[in-house]
């Protein structure tokens, strides 16, 4: 209830009328009955008679807004001061009434909407010339973006770097556009996509994102909110050719917004929102109110608040507030603007409201009247207690998603002209240079084919480069008749005395030898749809690394996360390197962690921050340390033997006794004679392809992703070319390419039907096993020297994400005052995730394994987590390191006990002939012995979140960490009820024993894939093949529908030896289909696709749709070849979970103090800008 002192004179009486037109303040408007007569009013008049004199406070404004929620509840609030009485103007009287009829008033309350005449409200201002709380004048100026936004400039308030194109015939010289296919040129300023298009009018709310095409191109067209949309993906990339628009930088947010709302220059109330320009998807309460959490402002930004109110003389004033990189910016101000369902807001701006009207006219009145002084509310935020511990930090760094083979060509050149291309783009700077823009790639290809015509008028001419070559160069640069900068990159580093003399060590002195440049030419290498549909489940699933879920989100897994991201508890930064497939990684699992709709690239653009500015996660893999030169060597030098293996070899190229390397090197005895069957091999795969192409009905064949035979051929061919030198020797550093290519034939063009491929696979991978981890060292001094060089700032990163644990200002903060429902308002979670590719990844996990970070002949948990890893063979796609973080609020700020850091891995995506092969790990989070027995029921959300009821405060923070388990103890994991999160299923618990029930796993499968404990079953549920895919790869529904159709006889549902129930889900809504279709015609699924089409509501639908279309014609199943084929993603894996946070600095900081010289000689050599790690 409304209170206030004695001391500011209020009345439990609200003074509070309707306007009437020249019938002065007319009726009564609260606390009236319709049923009073006049007289009984005139009765409650004589008994409630008001002091004299009253301040008349009149409300001019549209009824839509004179009447809303929030002005309703402060002028409530507002008529309850004892002088104070109340009119609101009724919108007849505005509209048709002329100004000398209203009704007089001592303070006025008038504001612009649609339809308003602020002309008339002017003139009734000079009229009458009352106190006016928001300044009508400058109301026209709010009108116009140019206007406020000159506004905010003199006012020296930071805002985005902006432009105005005014298409105005009397003002040419301001109507200058050059548009580029990633640029803007709007009077000299020039503008890179991203850029933002607003109107000039601030009532048109048509304001357009326009997006780089390296991201995807197109543009999110944001509007005015219309149910539950505000904006939508458009692939339109060319800007508005008619009206006049400001064209203004985009300021990367991380998906949010924040809206300021100031009831005078001292009091400003911040809430956060998820973006309108993220995925154009209005998050609604369950009153379908946006849902908008207030936050803290930093004192920066409360004097920016003081300004914006100053500066255009509006007492109640809202304004848009954009933080980006570390600033704040204001991009809008709205003018009057309220906050919508905050009793305490009310509060506060009436009280406000009613002080400032006292303050300016009470001494006209002769009204004894003084501000009231209180004393300051101080936000008490409790804590936790006992034993548990709030997750504070989580890290984690994730390898790309599934890809296209790369492919790579190097080339010296030494022509006069790539010397020029060289130094116009400004590559003397570092010696380094990387074109990935479409106009680079055009001077690329331009000079390519003026060489070629030279050569072909001269051959014996100075052209020094390779005709081969540079066919190949013009060949690739040609392909898809179109550029694109994730398709293709071209790098040239700077040699001064030639690239052989530099690699080989020779004494330029000596030799004398002419500078030249390595040219190395990237293409291949696009996510694809598998990849980003791996990413996007994995992102789902990391939501169960997040305790708890309260309301809305109680009982469903994972939706502990949302809900600490909905009420801005969640500090997310998501890195990416300059790769696209890296970039788009993180932008589809982005999508799957925040559920989030829509297209990739609006989330790419404003959640995803590319690090390649200062080598957090990028490395220049063709420039390599003197340390691989070595290494490559000596692994070239062992792998050319024609002789098995002897004990001097195992010695040599396994000194660490790495268990997958010994493995592979059984499998392979003699490399030479490997290579021989792995060549012959590839020689028969490309004559099966000619084959193929030959075939008339293989012309029109599509493969995945879009490939043709023909392309297919292409990189075969260049496979086969360069493995076997002229020499007769074989090419070593082929051999990732060559499993590469074939892994990704035989897991998306296994319809082919070529033969071979199995054996290639098997023999591929045999060899990529020795060759690929050891390229990043042999012995444990190399793969520590070569790893620190690849990733000693993103060491470095994590030492800082581990020590920040009390944020800065910077981060949208929970304002713990006006927060309903949540226990913990002042706390945060730190999310830091880092996609990066294969090379940061090996080096990562060689830091933890080889740099010292425990001993593990005195820790059993270690040692056996430096087993599990060495059983590792491949780290895969979407491979994850993670890093988590907790405290203990009960322990002394001081104390060792007071953090607690957990390491967990994941070797990523399943290999496409490692079913049953897989080393057993720890399992997650292992519980111990002890407490095994009580453990056991946790793996269900009631128990995570008990009895709780949906207003009740969360505890999203909280967990209970799990001491080491013991050797030996058996794991299980009772799989979560049935639920639905979002577009999250997860499949239900059944019992094995029971009649007609199914199995989850197959009577072949170990129960030891299966973990338990805790959180851990939360996260093993989620993370396991129950989820990610089921046993088998995700069919493809269109191969499905082709062989099965949909005229077979009734089956029952079955797997291997497992028969599916008739309550089984997706078996009921078969039987509903089989009498629904046209003809009544019977349907059979068989319980691979059952298991699916359970566990993806998208593929449901589709499958639903095509049911009942009465289509044979699978052609409408669309859609569903994303999915083809897409492999299970391992658990995590426990490595350590008793670490504590002195442990963990004080060994990163030692493995980065030990390289620091050995760096800084290497960055001496090659000079860089020094720059500061990101936050």
């Amino acid at each position: 209830m409304w209170s206030l002192t004695a001391s500011e004179g209020e009345s439990t009486t609200a003074h509070f009328f309707l306007g009437a037109g020249d019938e002065g303040l007319g009726t009564r408007g609260i606390g009236m009955r319709p049923e009073e007569s006049d007289s009984e009013l005139l009765e409650d008049e004589e008994d409630e008679v008001p002091p004299e004199p009253q301040i008349i406070v009149g409300i001019c404004a549209m009824t839509k807004k004179s009447k809303s929620k929030p002005m309703t509840q402060i002028l409530e609030r507002l008529c309850r001061f004892d002088y104070l009485t109340v009119i609101i103007l009724g919108e007849d009287v505005i509209l048709n009434e002329p100004v000398e009829n209203w009704p007089s008033c001592h303070c006025l309350i008038s504001f612009h909407s649609k339809g308003f005449p602020l002309d008339k409200a002017v003139a009734y201002s000079k009229l009458r010339n009352p106190f006016l709380i928001n300044d009508l004048a400058m109301q026209y100026y709010i009108q116009d973006r140019r206007e406020v936004y000159r506004i905010l400039q003199e006012e020296g308030i930071d805002l985005p770097r902006y432009a105005v194109l005014n298409r105005d015939p009397a003002r040419p010289e301001e109507c200058n556009l050059i548009e580029g296919e990633d640029q803007v040129e709007v009077n000299g300023a020039v503008f890179p996509k991203p850029f933002v298009e607003k109107p000039v009018s601030a009532e048109d709310h048509n304001v357009y994102i326009y997006y780089p095409s390296s991201a995807g191109g197109g543009s999110q067209r944001l509007f005015r909110k219309i149910g539950s949309r505000s904006s939508v993906y458009s692939p339109e990339s060319s800007v508005r050719k008619t009206g006049s628009y400001i064209y203004e930088e985009f300021m990367p947010t991380d998906g949010t917004d924040v809206k300021v709302y100031t009831v005078g220059p001292d009091y400003a109330h911040a809430e956060a929102r998820k973006s309108p320009a993220l995925d154009g998807k209005v998050e609604r309460d369950s009153e379908g109110k946006e849902i908008r959490y207030p936050v803290m402002l930093t004192a920066m930004e409360k004097l920016v608040a003081r300004k914006v109110c100053v500066a255009f003389k509006q007492t109640v004033c809202g304004f848009d507030l954009l933080r980006a990189n570390g600033h704040s910016f204001v991009c809008d101000v709205n003018g009057f603007s309220f906050v919508k369902n905050s009793m305490k807001y009310y509060d506060d701006c009436a009280k406000i409201l009613g002080n400032t009207i006292m303050r300016e006219l009470a001494p006209q009145f002769q009204i004894p009247w003084s501000i009231p002084t209180e004393a300051e509310d101080i936000p008490i935020v409790p804590t936790t207690s006992g034993t548990m511990m709030e997750l504070r930090c989580v890290i984690a760094i994730i390898r790309h998603g599934d890809r296209t083979p790369k492919q790579k060509m190097k080339m010296e050149v030494t022509h006069t002209r790539f010397f020029a291309l060289f130094e116009k783009h400004g590559g003397y700077k570092t010696g380094k240079l990387k074109l990935k823009r479409p106009e680079q790639l055009q001077e690329v290809l331009d000079i390519t084919r003026l060489l070629l015509a030279e050569l072909e008028k001269e051959p014996g001419g100075e052209i020094e480069e390779k005709t081969g070559k540079l066919e190949q160069l013009k060949s690739v640069l040609e392909m898809y008749g179109h550029f694109s900068g994730i398709n293709r990159k071209v790098q040239l580093t700077y040699y001064p005395h030639g690239v052989k003399a530099s690699n080989e060590g020779q004494d330029p002195q000596r030799e004398a030898l002419a500078p030249s440049l390595l040219l190395v030419l990237k293409w291949g290498g696009e996510l694809t749809p598998a990849g980003r549909v791996q990413a996007e489940e994995l992102g789902r699933a990391f939501r169960c690394m997040y305790p708890g879920g309260q309301g809305d989100y109680a009982g469903f897994p994972g939706c502990g996360l949302l809900r600490l991201h909905s009420t801005f508890r969640h500090d997310l930064k998501i890195y990416a390197s300059d790769e696209g497939r890296v970039q788009m990684t993180a932008a589809a699992f982005a999508k799957g962690l925040l559920a989030l709709e829509g297209e990739l690239t609006p989330i790419l653009v404003q959640m995803v921050k590319s690090a390649n500015m200062n080598g957090l996660l990028d490395s220049d893999g063709d420039s390599l340390s003197s340390c691989q030169y070595r290494v490559k060597a000596r692994l070239h030098h062992i792998l050319q033997q024609d002789a098995p293996f002897g004990p001097e070899d195992y010695d040599q190229l396994a000194p660490t006794r790495s268990t997958s390397l010994l493995n592979s090197m059984t499998i392979i005895q003699n490399p030479v004679k490997v290579c021989d069957q792995v060549f012959a091999l590839i020689e028969n795969l490309t004559h099966q392809i000619r084959e193929r192409m030959q075939d008339p009905r293989s012309v029109d064949l599509q493969l995945y992703h879009s490939e043709t035979l023909e392309l297919m051929l292409q990189r075969w061919s260049k496979l086969e070319r360069d493995f076997r030198q002229k020499s007769g020797r074989y090419d070593i550093s082929k051999i990732p390419d060559i499993y590469d290519c074939v892994k990704y034939d035989v897991q998306h063009n296994g319809n082919l039907g070529l033969q071979g491929t199995a054996e290639l696979l098997h023999l591929s991978k045999a060899l990529a096993d020795v060759v690929i981890p050891q390229e990043y060292g042999i012995s444990r001094e190399e793969k520590l020297e070569i790893a620190v060089g690849f990733c000693l700032p993103l060491l470095r990163k994590i030492l800082l994400d581990l020590q920040r644990t009390h944020e800065d200002e910077s981060v949208n903060k929970l304002h713990p005052l006006y927060s309903r429902g949540v226990l913990s308002p002042g706390r945060h979670v730190r999310t830091r995730l880092y996609f990066t590719s294969e090379s940061h990844v090996h080096s990562l996990l060689s830091v933890f394994r080889y740099g010292g970070l425990l001993d593990e002949t005195q820790d059993a948990q270690w040692q056996r987590a430096l087993d599990y890893l060495s059983a590792i063979s491949e780290l895969n796609y979407m491979t994850q390191i993670v890093i988590m973080l907790y405290e203990d609020n009960t322990q002394d700020p001081l104390s060792e006990e007071r953090f607690h850091v957990e390491l967990h891995f994941s070797p990523g995506v399943k290999g496409v002939e490692e079913e049953g092969s897989a080393p057993a790990g720890c399992g997650f989070r292992p519980a111990s012995s002890e407490n095994e027995e009580m453990k056991t029921n946790q793996g269900s959300m009631e128990n995570l979140c008990p009895g709780k009821a949906s207003d009740e405060p969360d505890r999203a923070l909280q967990t209970s960490p799990q001491p080491p388990e013991g050797p030996g103890l058996p794991r299980r994991s009772p799989l979560i009820r049935n639920r639905k999160a979002g577009s999250m299923e997860v499949l239900s618990e059944t019992s094995s024993s029971r009649p007609g029930g199914y199995r989850l796993f197959s009577a072949s499968r170990p129960p030891t894939e299966m973990k338990q404990s805790g959180l851990g079953s939360q996260c093993t549920g989620l993370f396991s093949t129950t989820v990610l895919g089921g046993s088998s790869s995700a069919p493809n529904l269109q191969d499905y529908a082709r062989s099965h159709g949909k005229k077979l006889p009734p089956a029952s549902l079955k797997h291997r030896d497992e028969l599916l129930d008739d309550q089984h889900p997706v078996v009921r809504l078969l039987r509903s289909f089989s009498s629904d279709c046209t003809g009544g015609r019977p349907v059979s699924l068989d319980a691979t696709l059952a298991h699916h089409l359970h566990q993806c509501s998208y593929h449901l639908r589709l499958f639903r749709n095509w049911l009942r279309s009465g289509q044979d014609d699978p052609e409408c199943l669309y859609g569903f070849e994303g999915c083809s084929m897409v492999p299970t993603i391992y658990p995590l894996e426990t490595l350590h979970n008793a670490l504590s946070l002195r442990q963990v600095s004080e060994f990163l900081s030692r493995v980065c103090q030990r390289h620091t010289d050995t760096q800084a000689q290497a960055s001496a050599e090659t000079p860089k800008s020094k720059q500061k790690l990101p936050e």
